[in-house]
Parts: structure tokens; C-alpha cells; sequence
């Protein structure tokens, strides 16, 4: 049977490899980690279809040792021993041809399952190299966390996606017997979903539903195509995170409907609980914020028991929650305010601290000047005393702006008592 065209044009060597510079460009991360065959066990962490797996083999190859591979899906603690056991017999300790253990999907692993890699990784027996679409400090336990380093692919651009193409049509064996046409490339691109595997997989199927000497791809035949072959799409990444995206847009509009139905979708999809909840409770802070702060100890609760509970009373508690969040009063202040002073600190580099506002806990320091002209807001009427908090370069920068809501406008008003003209409140 013959391959799929994303696994027929996979790379083999670091310099066929499409995208992630950051980690594997000239000046990557890896680069040089790879070069030498010194590398650490490691967590890729990305969307799907952005070279997990194509990494991982590719550093098995440069290094040359010896690959084995699982998927969380479908193994289990034995499965995982059988591996160690087989690895410890090819590989001396920490000699070079140490060998490289590769789990797709590590976050799907239970904590048992992850415990039983703890030793073979903490003695050298293997390098782990794990792949997750998932936030690693969340999905892995943190005994085994600590002893990798975290590795981000980025999504791929449109100039990555575009290369995958151009790389197939000239590269793959099938496909550069055909005379093929690329006119447009919208239509594939937004049905990829930056998924650079499920591009190529529509781009075959695009392919091998024409039999004419020249095949023209376009938008419109790429459409046509994809509807008459919706099952194909059925269960992918992107639906993943189109339906996820739906869900929040839904809570941040204040559609309590729209919010349950995709919900629901996500629920009869079999979605991870923790990963609805997830989302609620990054929520509950980036769209509500102090419009209502216990929209974030409510998210934080459903986010707990349902930790507990698990499907299908689960369901009862996020539903709860949905609506609770999407009824809210909403505000993107604080989102906006740590937003805006991250800029500025990257802009600005590291401003010296106030003398007035540095810690002094040796009597040198107290010599110097630290901690004097401090006043202590307590010992003043209403536990404020007027007096700058900023670095002098910054003095009167204003990074919260209240939201239009009941709440924040009293925390206006607050701080136009408190501040006068300081802040423009």
C-alpha cells in the first residue's frame, strides 16, 4: 500500500527541515545540541502538524542512536517497560548512542503511566523526547517535567505551508510526474488549519480526484472537492480549535446559548474536561477581570471538580460555569494593562528601582540611602500616602485603564480620590 504523500516527503536531515529557526535555524536552540549528539531529554510542545515527530527523528538520525517510539493512545506501563528494557540492552550509560524514546500525545499519559518513565530518564537509559499539543505544566507531572527541557514549535506560516506545497510538487515521486498547476493556495491553506500534515493529506486528495493532463488547483475546485469528502475532516486538529474559539467568542459576547452548544459539541466529542476548563478559567480573567472577580474563583472551582469528577457528571459543572462566565459583566483591562507594560519593559530594558522603594537589610544599605523617604501607607489617613511607584523614566504612565462596567468605574472613582490628576483617572 503505498505511503501518504506527508509521510513520502518527510524530512530526513535537519536541512530539509521547514520552519522553527528559533530552535534548528543557523542560530537555533537545538542546532548545535544536534550537531554534537548531545542531546537532553526534551517536551516539544506546538499545534498539531507542526514537525513534532519529523524532529524527533531527525535528531535520532543526526545523533545516531537508536529510535523507539510510542503513542499514548494505544500503550500502556507494560508497553513502556518492554521499550526501557530493549533500550538498556542497546545502550551503555551515558554514552553517546544513548537511546531516544519518542511519545506522541505524552499529555493523554496517566500519572502512573509517566512515573514509569521517571528512572529510566533520571539513570540514562534513555533520552525522552515528548510531543504535545497541550501545556506541558499542566499535562505532565512535575518530577518528570523537571528533568526535561521544554522546547515551543510555532504554528506554521503561510510561507511555511506554501514551502510544504512547492516541496511536494517538486520533490515527491508521484506527484512530479504530473503537470500540476498551483493557482491558489487561500482555500488549502484555511481548510489546513496550519496543520502542515492535514494540508498535504487535502492536497493528495485534491490530486488524485483528477485525471487530466494538467491539473489546476484553486479555490474553488479545492472546495468543491473537500464537500464532497467532509468525512475526512471529521475529527482533526483544527475542528479542535475552531469549536474551542466558538465557545470563548460565544462567553466573551454574552451569549449564554451559544456558549452551551458549543459546549455540548465539545462534550459529545469526547473533549478533555480539564482542557474546557482550561480555557474557562484563562477566561474568567483575560474577558471578565474585576468586572466581577469571582467570575475567577468560580472558573477556578469548576476547574477543580471537574478534575474530581470526570465525564458525564462533569458536564453539569461546566455548563454552570459557562453561563455563569457568559452572563458576567465583562472587562479586558487587566489583560490589557499587563500587555501594555510588557511593551514598555521591552522597550525600556531594566530601570533602576527608586531608591525610596528598595529593600534595605544591611546597615550598608541603609547608609546608602535604601528605603529612605518610603511612607509607609499605613500610617497615613485613609492607608494612603501620595508618592511614585515608578521608575522616575516612567513616572505618571498609566497601564490600567478601568473598564466601563459597575465595578471598575468605582475603582475609578477610587483612584481619582486617591490620585487626583496623577494617573488621568
Amino acid at each position: 500500500m503505498e505511503a501518504p504523500l506527508a509521510e513520502r516527503i518527510r524530512p530526513q536531515h535537519l536541512s530539509q527541515y521547514i520552519s522553527q529557526l528559533h530552535l534548528v535555524g543557523p542560530n537555533g536552540s537545538l542546532t548545535h545540541q544536534i550537531s554534537r549528539g548531545i542531546i537532553p531529554s526534551l517536551i516539544l510542545w506546538g499545534p498539531p502538524g507542526t514537525g513534532k515527530t519529523t524532529l524527533a527523528q531527525i535528531m535520532a538520525q543526526e545523533s545516531k542512536r537508536p529510535f523507539y517510539t510510542l503513542s499514548a493512545i494505544n500503550s500502556g506501563v507494560k508497553d513502556i517497560r518492554e521499550v526501557i528494557d530493549k533500550a538498556k540492552q542497546s545502550s551503555g550509560l551515558f554514552t553517546a548512542k544513548n537511546p531516544i524514546l519518542f511519545i506522541d500525545e505524552i499529555h493523554r499519559f496517566s500519572k502512573s503511566q509517566q512515573d514509569s518513565l521517571l528512572a529510566a530518564v533520571e539513570k540514562g537509559w534513555v533520552t525522552l523526547i515528548g510531543a504535545t499539543t497541550e501545556n506541558p505544566s499542566f499535562e505532565v507531572i512535575p518530577a518528570l517535567l523537571s528533568r526535561c527541557q521544554v522546547y515551543i514549535l510555532n504554528a506554521f506560516t503561510k510561507e511555511d505551508l506554501e514551502a510544504l506545497l512547492k516541496r511536494a510538487i517538486e520533490t515527491d515521486t508521484i506527484l512530479k510526474t504530473k503537470n500540476i498547476q498551483l493557482k491558489e493556495t487561500e482555500a488549502l491553506l484555511r481548510l489546513s488549519g496550519g496543520d502542515g500534515r492535514k494540508l498535504l493529506n487535502i492536497f493528495e486528495l485534491i490530486i488524485n480526484a483528477s485525471d487530466a493532463e494538467q491539473i489546476e488547483i484553486t479555490n474553488e475546485k479545492v472546495m468543491q472537492l473537500v464537500q464532497k469528502n467532509t468525512v475526512l475532516y471529521d475529527k482533526t486538529g483544527e475542528q479542535h480549535y475552531d469549536i474551542v474559539s466558538a465557545f470563548i467568542k460565544s462567553i466573551r459576547g454574552s451569549d449564554p446559548n451559544g456558549a452551551i452548544y458549543w459546549l455540548a459539541r465539545m462534550i459529545e466529542g469526547g473533549e478533555d474536561v480539564k482542557f474546557i476548563a482550561r480555557r474557562m478559567l484563562i477566561l474568567a480573567s483575560e474577558d471578565i477581570g474585576n468586572a466581577n472577580p469571582t467570575a475567577l474563583i468560580m472558573a477556578n472551582n469548576t476547574f477543580q471538580a471537574v478534575t474530581t469528577i470526570g465525564y458525564p457528571e462533569s458536564r453539569i459543572i461546566l455548563s454552570q460555569c459557562a453561563v455563569y462566565l457568559a452572563t458576567s459583566a465583562k472587562s479586558n483591562a487587566s489583560y490589557m494593562a499587563i500587555g501594555k507594560a510588557q511593551q514598555i519593559v521591552k522597550q525600556t530594558g531594566d530601570l533602576p528601582v527608586p531608591l525610596h522603594l528598595r529593600n534595605a537589610p544591611t546597615k550598608l544599605m541603609k547608609e546608602l540611602g535604601y528605603g529612605d523617604e518610603y511612607k509607609y501607607s499605613h500610617d497615613f489617613d485613609n492607608n494612603f500616602a501620595a508618592q511614585e511607584f515608578l521608575p522616575d523614566e516612567l513616572s505618571n504612565t498609566t497601564f490600567y485603564e478601568p473598564g466601563n462596567n459597575a465595578r471598575e468605574r468605582e475603582l475609578r472613582q477610587f483612584l481619582k480620590n486617591r490620585w487626583e490628576d496623577k494617573y488621568g483617572y
